[in-house]
């Protein structure tokens, strides 16, 4: 048994940030029935790498679902929706404002016919305030959520994470909002609306950058991957070339001297905000100790003194890892046409519920003629 079965959840999103969400609670035991447009499908059906007549990208936020075609413009694909809305318990959309009230399909219309349902609308700019017909996509968003203004090098321009991180936060929000919406519904019997804005989201994450302006008036500069209240928090290029990254609080300092055969500077930098006052001295003379040492034995050896450090991991790298491994992050799906494809499983062990398995994707329109026998509604 899973910690989410009997939960139902509508899903009329697209792309990434409420897909992913929605897959989350999906391989936590919800049944996610994926309303798409006929003929094409979710985008990211058609989005690269391709595989048969689907996609790596599609596969990697849609598992575990059911898959229903639907036209949302059509006298019949409404009634559909409405048929659908009244027997679950969530429903999630990324529409832009305004879009699924005109189908008549919006919170109001939905809420009178089932007064349990949580709704939610994940658009970029949320449902009120001066942006909220404004466009945007998970790079904007980190633009203008101050995200990116943080990323890069000392000296350099603003950069953007390797992954969509506006997109993959957003779902993590969203599928919190869920959960929280359901408790509070299992207290007062009743559903609600949530208004979700990405932008709202990166804004949100700001959190010790935001705290650092409010206490010092300090707009953070970009350090890299340096931390702006930590000496040494940074990534350091070993002798052959490959990089670990080193984090060390005041009780890992003096070890960290020891290690680097630099014990002088023990006690008179045993200090954080000492470190942090004097940032390029402590930060030149790492750098220069650390470049004399290959990578594996700079590891061993701060593995043996207790500490932090990593490699860093490439994705080939860290996918093949033997402890990420042994956590079963990577597993398996087969699906038709393709075979057996590799994905990433949720990163949750439970001891009183069974794990979430990784399920494979549907098809598009995999399960429309068994949802509409359900529902008792049937193609014209």
């Amino acid at each position: 048994m899973k910690p989410l079965d009997g939960l139902v959840i509508l899903d009329l999103s697209r792309v990434l940030a409420c897909p992913f969400a929605s897959m989350i609670l999906a391989e936590l035991g919800a049944r996610v029935i994926k309303v798409e447009q006929p003929g094409s499908g979710d985008e990211t059906r058609g989005f690269e790498p391709q595989l048969a007549q689907d996609s790596a990208y599609y596969f990697a936020c849609n598992r575990s679902k059911e898959s229903i075609t639907v036209d949302l413009r059509s006298a019949e694909g409404k009634r559909t929706i409405r048929a659908l809305a009244q027997k679950a318990d969530v429903l999630v959309e990324n529409f832009p404002v305004g879009t699924l009230g005109r189908y008549g399909l919006d919170f109001s219309s939905l809420s009178s016919l089932n007064p349990n349902i949580i709704y939610v609308s994940c658009t970029g700019f949320g449902q009120t305030g001066p942006y909220k017909d404004k466009k945007g996509y998970d790079t904007v968003f980190q633009a203008m959520g101050g995200l990116m203004s943080l990323t890069g090098e000392r000296g350099g321009g603003p950069v953007k994470p390797g992954l969509p991180v506006a997109d993959l936060t957003s779902g993590l929000w969203v599928a919190i909002a869920i959960l929280a919406a359901l408790q509070g519904r299992g207290r007062t019997g009743k559903g609600c609306h949530v208004d979700f804005s990405m932008l709202d989201g990166q804004v949100a994450l700001l959190t010790l950058a935001a705290a650092r302006y409010f206490a010092l008036g300090e707009v953070p500069p970009r350090l890299g991957t340096e931390h702006p209240g930590r000496v040494p928090s940074a990534t350091f290029r070993c002798k052959d070339g490959k990089y670990a990254h080193i984090t060390a609080s005041d009780q890992h300092w003096k070890p960290l001297c020891k290690t680097l055969d630099i014990e002088e500077w023990g006690l008179p930098f045993h200090s954080n905000l000492i470190r942090v006052e004097r940032r390029e001295e402590v930060m030149k003379t790492l750098t220069e100790k650390i470049n004399d040492l290959e990578r594996s034995k700079l590891l061993a050896l701060l593995d043996e003194a207790d500490v932090p450090v990593g490699p860093v991991n490439d994705v080939a790298e860290i996918l093949n890892d033997p402890h990420v491994r042994a956590r079963k992050l990577v597993g398996s799906f087969d699906y038709p046409g393709v075979g057996e494809f590799r994905a990433l499983g949720l990163p949750y062990k439970f001891l009183a519920w069974d794990n979430p398995e990784i399920g494979r994707p549907p098809t598009l329109g995999e399960h429309t003629d068994k949802i509409l026998a359900e529902i008792d509604v049937h193609h014209a």
